[in-house]
């Protein structure tokens, strides 16, 4: 049955895109924006921008207050101990790149790195390229049939060896929802560090940062109905002390000569140069507006609207869902039909998908789909579900 989202009318670009004749299933890649942000960016930038920690002038003291009120946000929003333990970057793959070279020196020749066979390249190439830059073994966890990381084949895998275990809080194709605090429990075990990528995670449910166990948890605006260029890693005060400064510049710098330099812990030690001040900003109003929101009245929404989308794929011949999807976004593949044409035949009647490889290259070799059709869609609380409207080999869907 068709459900209007309660909350539709917050998002203007979904009436713009209705008039447009569009529907955009593409929520898993970036999302719409809410009127809250929209005016938090005009404000920001319509009385006056300017430069964070280094001004005493008001605009600059107001921008400041600003960018910080927005790094309290983060803390409250994930049930954080402190702002002090909130790190913006400009993205998310910024931000584990940024782990991958401040870890760097935690490591030696020899030592091993835990992936999963199921990471997005952006928590798995710089955990590679680390690897192959100090002579690291990367370890990779094989998944259960239902597309979740194997326990059991952990407990054997992460070992005194291991030095650091990266892993994500949901799968960007798969749609599963895996073990972070049980993985991270057998990594603090063996005194290694664990990393959760939450970019499709931190969506889809408000973590509780202590809950996950994990020592860094890193997650990007631009899904969480944010603007895009802003990362977040927040970490345990521990694990932050343990990092190596790699971007240098700006306020980072405590002291700095000709030939010698010293620099701030976290966070400022870890925001080099000017950051993306106005998104910082305008992720502090999208999760002021996510908090107004009633929590479980979002997820039911959003639940029925996934059962709904599996629904309409399952009942359809010659369509196949990957793995056992339990929230958010199912990918599937057609029969017969190649993944670039059915998205330009989906696109010639508006329907907007993500066809191809999400991503994760190495997942769909394991899976056996690496050069076939393959395609997403995303459920978000801001728009209907679209069903299956008919039953023929070449699909037309209707929303």
């Amino acid at each position: 049955m068709f459900h209007t989202s309660p909350w539709r009318a917050d998002f203007p670009a979904i009436a713009a895109l209705q008039r447009q004749q569009q529907t955009y299933l593409d929520s898993a890649a970036t999302t719409q924006k809410p009127q809250a942000l929209l005016d938090a960016l005009a404000h920001y930038y319509g009385h006056g921008a300017a430069n964070v920690h280094r001004a005493q002038h008001l605009p600059g003291a107001l921008a400041t207050q600003a960018f910080e009120a927005s790094r309290e946000k983060v803390a409250l929003w994930l049930a954080m101990p402190s702002a002090r333990q909130v790190v913006f970057t400009h993205g998310a793959t910024s931000a584990l790149n940024l782990l991958a070279y401040g870890l760097e020196g935690q490591c030696q020749a020899g030592d091993e790195i835990v992936v999963s066979a199921l990471e997005h390249h952006a928590n798995l190439l710089p955990w590679q390229q680390l690897a192959q830059r100090k002579g690291l073994k990367l370890v990779v966890l094989p998944l259960t049939e239902a597309g979740v990381i194997d326990l059991e084949a952990a407990r054997t895998l992460i070992g005194p060896a291991t030095r650091l275990v990266a892993v994500s809080q949901l799968s960007n194709v798969l749609g599963t929802r895996q073990p972070v605090r049980e993985l991270a429990e057998l990594a603090r075990e063996q005194g290694a560090l664990s990393v959760v990528d939450g970019a499709q995670g931190v969506v889809h449910g408000r973590p509780e940062f202590g809950a996950l166990g994990c020592d860094f948890y890193v997650f990007s605006s631009h899904k969480l109905y944010g603007p895009d260029g802003v990362g977040v890693i927040c970490g345990r005060s521990e694990a932050l002390e343990r990092l190596a400064h790699w971007q240098f510049g700006g306020e980072m710098v405590q002291q700095a000569g000709y030939h010698s330099a010293s620099f701030r812990p976290a966070p400022l030690g870890f925001e080099a140069g000017t950051p993306p001040i106005a998104g910082v900003i305008g992720l502090g109003a999208t999760l002021d507006y996510l908090g107004g929101l009633e929590t479980e009245a979002v997820l039911a929404h959003e639940q029925a609207l996934h059962e709904q989308l599996l629904r309409g794929l399952n009942d359809r011949e010659g369509i196949q869902v990957l793995g056992a999807p339990q929230r958010a976004l199912a990918s599937f593949v057609v029969q017969g039909v190649h993944n670039a044409d059915l998205a330009h035949l989906l696109t010639e009647q508006g329907i907007a998908v993500r066809a191809g490889l999400h991503c994760a290259m190495p997942l769909f070799g394991q899976l056996g789909w690496a050069a076939r059709s393959v395609f997403r869609w995303r459920c978000t609380t801001t728009r209907p579900t679209c069903i299956a409207s008919s039953r023929r080999s070449m699909p037309a869907w209707s929303c």
